[in-house]
């Protein structure tokens, strides 16, 4: 940007909000840049690049740069692990999530980056299985069972769908059973499992080391 940076916005000493104040004038000619916050300030929690952006242009532009791999978790407990799968999805530029089973959601732990995450749903694991196999993506079910592949020395294919079970039981069988590859994340402690969260943000940050171009992160 070649105009006035923004100010740094702060609430108070004792209460800070994170964002910038109003952007000095003159405002940018640029259409992707919101009138609104241009003039009220910007509290979003999005990175200094996409400040005062509309939400669509934030949207567009990570949309071409996205990975070419998905996330897709089992829901059919109404898991409440999906909120961070998505705000982690987002942080990795994922192509979509997909929610498998209930449609409904708790979005708090999303913190509000559903709204730049696109998010599909289908109503079984053999719709999602149908859906990626037409769209030529190999299916890698994450779940610590008999016969895994180890996820650290995994070869995991670039165009691909993560798949996640829920808290608990973990990846359903049928899921286990038709998925092309399953892989395990290495533990050592007591605990049977890893949060399903924890477990989505590991298995994504392989494929980013295997596959992403890091000169492109902000």
């Amino acid at each position: 940007m070649t105009e006035p940076g923004p100010t740094e916005w702060t609430a108070g000493a004792s209460d800070p909000t994170h964002g910038v104040g109003p952007h000095p004038r003159p405002w940018p000619d640029d259409p992707r840049y919101d009138r609104e916050l241009l003039a009220d300030g910007d509290r979003r929690n999005v990175v200094d690049a996409y400040r005062y952006w509309t939400r669509e242009a934030i949207v567009a532009d990570i949309d071409a740069r996205r990975h070419p791999f998905h996330v897709a978790i089992e829901n059919f407990a109404h898991d409440a692990n999906i909120g961070t799968v998505v705000r982690t999805a987002n942080a990795f530029a994922a192509q979509a999530v997909h929610i498998v089973g209930r449609r409904r959601w708790n979005r708090r732990g999303a913190m509000v980056t559903d709204r730049y995450q696109h998010i599909e749903h289908h109503e079984s694991v053999a719709a999602l299985l149908t859906w990626a196999h037409q769209h030529g993506l190999a299916v890698v079910a994450v779940d610590n069972t008999p016969g895994s592949v180890p996820l650290e020395t995994a070869d995991l294919p670039r165009e691909c769908v993560l798949l996640f079970g829920q808290e608990g039981p973990g990846v359903s069988p049928d899921a286990q059973a038709r998925a092309d590859l399953t892989v395990s994340i290495a533990q050592f402690g007591s605990t049977r499992s890893i949060n399903a969260g924890v477990a989505a943000g590991i298995a994504m940050h392989a494929w980013i080391r295997r596959h992403a171009d890091l000169s492109r992160a902000w």
